[in-house]
């Protein structure tokens, strides 16, 4: 609404402004016998807001007539009726004016005038609209990256028990090895030997005594 009202105003201003004042017959001529009235006017540009700005002697009149009048140079019943030598005349919309001299004869030798105002359309170039950058293009979401497989170092991996390999008892003869006693069975025959051993001193030191 404040944009509608804003244009209106800058159009009232822009027809105020652009208002021209037009002297009939001007520069070189006036309202008067002696100028081309109809060619004068051909040359102007009339619009809704401009003046009509008779200047005259005192043998003159302006009136404003309708077109039938004017085409018949009549006087009778005049739409408005002007004298003392000078008369502005405000062209308030579009349409077809028409005025004449009422003094015998004037008007017939071509002292009348036709002006057609016409509209002029204000005119306001439209701002270049802004730039707008381009929305992004839609994107499909980007695949998680995939995890790389994590390698333990050695000195990570589980720790095993190695497995007892048993010890094995090489034999003096021959290369065919041989599963070393165990503890126990080495304790076991120790102690016969022993017993062997001590039944032999005791057998000796009884032969001796006999």
């Amino acid at each position: 609404m404040a944009a509608l009202i804003v244009i209106g105003l800058v159009a009232a201003l822009f027809h105020v402004a652009a208002a021209a004042s037009h002297t009939v017959g001007g520069p070189g001529g006036g309202w008067d016998l002696s100028t081309d009235l109809e060619a004068w006017s051909l040359n102007q540009n009339f619009t809704p807001g401009d003046t009509l700005v008779f200047t005259y002697s005192s043998s003159h009149d302006v009136l404003e007539v309708t077109k039938a009048a004017y085409d018949a140079c009549s006087a009778i019943n005049p739409l408005q009726s002007h004298t003392g030598g000078n008369t502005v005349v405000k062209l308030t919309s579009v349409g077809k004016r028409y005025f004449i001299c009422s003094l015998p004869g004037h008007c017939v030798a071509g002292m009348k005038l036709k002006v057609e105002v016409s509209s002029k359309l204000l005119t306001v170039e439209a701002a270049p609209p802004k730039s707008v950058p381009p929305l992004p293009k839609h994107q499909s979401p980007r695949p998680a990256p995939k995890r790389a497989k994590v390698h333990n170092s050695p000195s990570e991996a589980p720790m095993v028990a190695p497995a007892i390999a048993p010890s094995i008892f090489v034999s003096p003869i021959g290369n065919a090895p041989s599963m070393a006693p165990s503890p126990t069975s080495a304790a076991h025959g120790c102690k016969q030997c022993a017993n062997i051993a001590l039944k032999l001193i005791v057998g000796v030191l009884i032969g001796l005594a006999m």
